[in-house]
C-alpha cells in the first residue's frame, strides 16, 4: 500500500534526483564513465552585448555539458534587431563551447513565433516538433554539429 502526496518538497526532490542519477549511471556506460569527472557537471556559458551606455542590448544564456552546448535563452533588444547582434552572440557561444570546452554539438528549443528560421539559417536542424505546446504554439528542438 502506498500513500500519494502532492506539494513541493525540496528534500524529496533532491533525494529523487540523486536516486535517478544513480539509476541512470548504473544503466549507462557513458554516464558511468562521466561520473566523478569534470564533464559530469553543467558549466554555465553566458555571452552579453552591452550598448555604448553599458545597458543590456542582448545576451545568450546557456551551459555546456559533456560535449554539448545547450542554449537556454537568446535575446536581443528590439532597438538592436536586424543588425546581426543575435548572430554574433550565437557565434561567440558556439566558438567558446567548441574551442574552449570541447563541445561538438549544440541544442536549443524555440517556439514558432520566436526564431526557428534564424537558427536554421545558422546551420541548426529541427529534430523535434511539439505542436500545441503551449496551446496554439509549436515548440521546436534544434541541434547543430559544431566545427
Amino acid at each position: 500500500m502506498f500513500r500519494i502526496e502532492t506539494g513541493v518538497d525540496k528534500d524529496r526532490r533532491d533525494l529523487l534526483r540523486r536516486r535517478l542519477l544513480d539509476t541512470n549511471t548504473r544503466a549507462s556506460p557513458v554516464l558511468r564513465a562521466l561520473r566523478g569527472t569534470p564533464g559530469e557537471r553543467e558549466v554555465p556559458l553566458h555571452v552579453w552585448a552591452l550598448d555604448a551606455d553599458g545597458a543590456l542590448a542582448g545576451g545568450l544564456v546557456g551551459h555546456t555539458w559533456t560535449t554539448w552546448l545547450h542554449v537556454t535563452y537568446l535575446w536581443v533588444d528590439d532597438r538592436h534587431r536586424g543588425a546581426g547582434l543575435g548572430s554574433r552572440l550565437l557565434a561567440e557561444a558556439e566558438r567558446l563551447a567548441g574551442e574552449e570546452r570541447g563541445c561538438r554539438a549544440a541544442r536549443l528549443e524555440t517556439w514558432d513565433f520566436q526564431a526557428p528560421g534564424f537558427y536554421r539559417r545558422h546551420g541548426y536542424d529541427v529534430v523535434g516538433v511539439i505542436p500545441d505546446y503551449p496551446p496554439g504554439v509549436t515548440e521546436y528542438t534544434l541541434t547543430k554539429q559544431l566545427a
